[in-house]
């Protein structure tokens, strides 16, 4: 008798067996009729097409329902089943996104933005390190940037988030909520996930961006990776409502001085909220990352007061923070330090 043990895998006489699973990109659109069209082309010319393409398209005024009732009609022809949704109203990126990724059917989701264009054999290589990996949770990958025109930046996505050597080896050795805890590394518009993820994450907590919530969860619960090659075209142009492009000196010296009492404010109620979700579990793993969650966010407040302080008074409790290692635990060790040091509030 055969007995499934999940997607990807089969157990038939004791002997494990690799099934292809059933693969759904998960598009979210919003008035992105200028950039959809290459977008679009790029995930029919996969060399491995998906079984299932979902798009929600957040009450666009443009024409990019037009544009997608002619790609559903292309897609069907190829075989490829589509699930064409639309807002009545806008209801933002991390809500739409939400909405698309219950709507699928896949064993694995894509997670798709308007305005990128994918590589052909994107689909293909992230397919099958989900079906050699029965663990894997959740997949991303690195990119190219390109500016409005496709034109290639200087520099990837790994570069522009100064992802480390020793993030990545963290990451690989399945300590990623150690770099989770520091900083956000996984960028939604390259992210592959399990359906597991969906039904255990969802709703995404307030405050919370999807891919960053994703992330946090799995980290903490679970096994994620990363494939380190550029498999999509990463477009930044004005439009974007995340981007990622790299900081002049002028752009790290208004960083270092701006205010971050409000951002810092926000930090820890985000935090309390993921502290929440992983004290529910129950679990010793549950009750120690959520520990964890609640060592950064007193942190974080502490780093709240610090900015209330006249800058004069700031240099003991820094130094506080320093020598416990806080900073470099938490997040990018002297500069952040020197962020308290010297902005104004």
């Amino acid at each position: 008798m055969a007995r499934w043990l999940g997607a990807g895998f089969l157990l038939s006489n004791n002997v494990v067996t690799m099934t292809q699973p059933r693969l759904s990109i998960v598009m979210c659109t919003y008035n992105g009729a200028i950039h959809l069209q290459p977008q679009l082309d790029s995930l029919l010319i996969q060399t491995c097409l998906p079984d299932e393409i979902v798009i929600s398209d957040d009450g666009s005024s443009d024409a990019s329902m037009d544009m997608l009732q002619a790609f559903a009609e292309q897609a069907r022809h190829l075989g490829v089943e589509i699930r064409l949704l639309q807002n009545a109203q806008n209801i933002g990126c991390v809500e739409n996104f939400s909405l698309a990724m219950r709507q699928a059917s896949g064993d694995v989701l894509f997670l798709c933005d308007q305005d990128d264009v994918w590589r052909i054999d994107k689909l293909a290589l992230m397919a099958a390190r989900f079906s050699s990996d029965p663990s894997l949770l959740l997949l991303h990958t690195d990119a190219r940037l390109v500016d409005a025109k496709g034109v290639s930046l200087p520099y990837s996505l790994f570069d522009a988030l100064q992802m480390t050597p020793e993030d990545k080896q963290a990451i690989h050795s399945g300590r990623a909520f150690e770099v989770a805890l520091r900083r956000s590394f996984a960028t939604g518009a390259t992210t592959a996930l399990r359906r597991e993820l969906v039904e255990m994450a969802l709703p995404v907590a307030q405050g919370w961006i999807h891919d960053e919530w994703l992330t946090a969860v799995v980290a903490a619960s679970g096994r994620m990776d990363f494939i380190d090659e550029p498999l999509i075209d990463y477009r930044q142009h004005a439009g974007n409502q995340i981007g990622m492009r790299k900081r002049n000196l002028v752009k790290k010296w208004h960083d270092l001085v701006r205010s971050r009492g409000r951002l810092l404010r926000a930090e820890a109620k985000r935090l309390r909220r993921l502290e929440r979700f992983l004290a529910k579990d129950g679990s010793d793993v549950g009750g120690e990352r959520a520990a964890q969650v609640r060592h950064k966010r007193a942190h974080v407040e502490r780093r709240v007061a610090i900015g209330r302080l006249p800058r004069c008074q700031r240099v003991l409790p820094i130094l506080r923070e320093v020598r416990a290692g806080l900073y470099r635990t938490y997040g990018v060790d002297g500069r952040s330090a020197l962020r308290d040091m010297l902005r104004r509030g």
